[in-house]
């Protein structure tokens, strides 16, 4: 059972969103602002945070930079706003996920149980990949690159793991937004440029210049050892 924290000023959305949540095998705590969403979060340490973004008190992105200052813990952000600015911000911010109103209880539960399979604690008794100077330890949440540490966020980290998993095989936007995102029922396919675009630079390689990550036009992206990876064509353009 997972402890829910959610942060949400809509009184009838927020009782129902409980009592859903709950009833599909969540503990759920909640707050109606930012700032005691943030304090039941530093003293109660939640497995997970559910928060909107307008708050009456504080913004939902400015309570999350307050919150990543002093915790890891994943945040889906589960909001009304649907600008793709807004969205890149907010990831970029800290979010794990974001779900954009209306969903259905069914859908958060869907993306919390994804969120919390990939976190520090249940990373299980996965191995190690290595490939080539790339090394991804999903037990201690580490990839090394050449024997430097990637600085990777959460999702980064899940998504490479992902790709790595799947080493030499073409995996679609949609199988990256069900299997990484936790978003079975479809997805923003600018989330996953977003990440593989940051993914990109932290493994040192770009667009134009790809190494690891390859992206085949109109079917998906593959990571493959740089060596085996052909030259980037015309026809085999790749998200910046």
């Amino acid at each position: 059972m997972a402890q829910l924290l959610l942060i949400e000023d809509d009184p009838q959305l927020r009782t129902a969103l409980t009592r859903s949540l709950t009833e599909l095998g969540h503990a759920v705590a909640t707050a109606a602002g930012a700032m005691p969403g943030l304090h039941s979060a530093v003293d109660a340490a939640p497995d997970l945070i559910i928060l909107d973004l307008g708050l009456p008190d504080v913004d939902g992105t400015e309570m999350l930079r307050m919150l990543r200052g002093v915790s890891d813990v994943p945040v889906i952000v589960a909001t009304a706003r649907d600008d793709e600015n807004e969205i890149i911000r907010v990831l970029n911010t800290g979010a794990d996920d974001y779900v954009v109103k209306p969903f259905t209880a069914r859908q958060i539960d869907a993306r919390v149980r994804a969120v919390l399979r990939r976190s520090p604690g249940n990373a299980g008794t996965d191995e190690s990949i290595t490939i080539e100077s790339l090394w991804i330890d999903p037990r201690s949440r580490e990839a090394r690159l050449a024997d430097r540490p990637l600085d990777l966020s959460p999702k980064e980290f899940d998504l490479l793991y992902y790709l790595a998993s799947n080493a030499g095989s073409v995996v679609s936007k949609r199988q990256l937004l069900t299997e990484v995102w936790g978003a079975p029922y479809g997805g923003a396919d600018k989330t996953v440029d977003v990440h593989v675009a940051w993914l990109r630079r932290k493994l040192g390689e770009s667009a134009q210049s790809p190494r690891f990550l390859r992206t085949v036009r109109g079917v998906g992206i593959k990571l493959v050892a740089p060596d085996a990876a052909e030259p980037a064509g015309p026809t085999s353009r790749e998200p910046s």
